[in-house]
């Protein structure tokens, strides 16, 4: 990350923290760079407090760094009130409690995909890498976007001389279907499922449904593949069915991806998060993401100039939440 455009006063301990629907980052933005990184897996853990005071009782021990009392945690669920339940995770949780509980002055939370999109601006060239389109437009609206544990979506919008980063919940988007084998996929779990949005595909989980659909829809029995091996074995060529549910996926994205783009008028780029798609390495370039990002019709023009970035970058989101104390963006305040 680019240490020098992060605004956070130079001499304060921050607590920053990613809290997905599977792992929980936790680092300290000290003295313009990230301290102390750490991984903990959610399902060790009753709640973020519980995670946050284990992450804090390594960092005294360490003395590496002064003792944070203000905040900042990235969490993926909306935030609609003091009350958080995380959308991919059994966590649920008062705020203002988890405060509380860590002994912090401040403790701000935001969407988890609202702060990858404030890590943006910031991203360095060797965390990025461009898969088709032309240069970005200067100070166009950003689209963000990220299957994982489950699908985020969010974006920036320049206002002023600031980013402004979106909340919202566009992973739940119905699921779009164009071509027959994807409207036979999505026909089968209709029977199963009264809305099949986006993020029952474009997610881990939804990488192993799909490769059992498409198992059931050509009478077969599937192995029982977690979505490791399924993608393990497309790229390596050794089952078809496999790289065909692959190909889908990075289809269906292409798709989704180019509907937001179109949304918000993304000619400042297209930015792919997540923990999936960088698995996918080289093949991800050359798979069917790009044709169906593109296949909009009267539109193709408009969307073949837009450029996508797959982030690289380990903490991304960390850098997003020092970020929120000085941009603008939706958050909560824990009481």
């Amino acid at each position: 990350m680019n240490a020098a455009r992060v605004a956070a006063a130079a001499d304060a301990s921050l607590l920053v923290a990613d809290i997905g629907g599977t792992n929980a980052r936790f680092g300290v933005w000290y003295r313009n760079a990230l301290h102390a990184e750490e991984v903990l897996k959610c399902a060790d853990f009753e709640g973020p407090a519980a995670a946050a005071a284990h992450f804090l009782q390594g960092l005294r021990a360490a003395r590496t760094v002064p003792m944070p009392r203000i905040a900042a945690f990235a969490v993926a669920g909306p935030l609609l009130e003091d009350r958080i339940a995380l959308t991919n995770n059994g966590w649920d949780f008062s705020a203002a409690v988890t405060r509380r509980a860590l002994k912090l002055k401040q403790l701000i939370f935001l969407n988890d995909f609202t702060a990858l999109a404030l890590a943006v601006p910031q991203l360095a060239a060797d965390e990025r890498y461009q898969v088709g389109g032309a240069a970005p437009l200067a100070d166009a609206p950003i689209a963000v976007i990220g299957p994982g544990t489950g699908l985020g979506v969010s974006g920036l919008l320049r206002t002023d001389k600031r980013w402004l980063a979106l909340q919202g919940e566009g992973g739940h988007v119905t699921l779009p279907a164009v071509e027959p084998r994807e409207m036979a996929v999505v026909a089968s779990l209709h029977r199963r499922y009264k809305h099949v949005s986006a993020e029952r595909i474009l997610c881990g989980d939804g990488l192993e449904l799909l490769y059992r659909t498409l198992a059931e829809l050509d009478g077969a029995a599937p192995d029982p593949l977690e979505a490791g091996e399924i993608t393990k074995r497309a790229l390596e060529g050794e089952d078809p069915r496999c790289r065909e549910t692959v190909q889908l996926f990075c289809g269906w994205l292409g798709n989704v991806a180019g509907n937001l783009a179109l949304t918000l008028g993304a000619r400042g780029g297209v930015y792919i998060g997540g923990g999936i798609v960088p698995r996918f390495g080289e093949y991800f370039a050359v798979s069917p993401f790009r044709p169906c990002f593109e296949a909009k019709g009267r539109f193709r023009g408009f969307l073949t100039a837009i450029p996508v970035y797959v982030i690289t970058a380990k903490y991304p989101a960390l850098i997003g939440c020092v970020q929120a104390f000085t941009h603008a963006s939706p958050r909560l305040e824990a009481g």
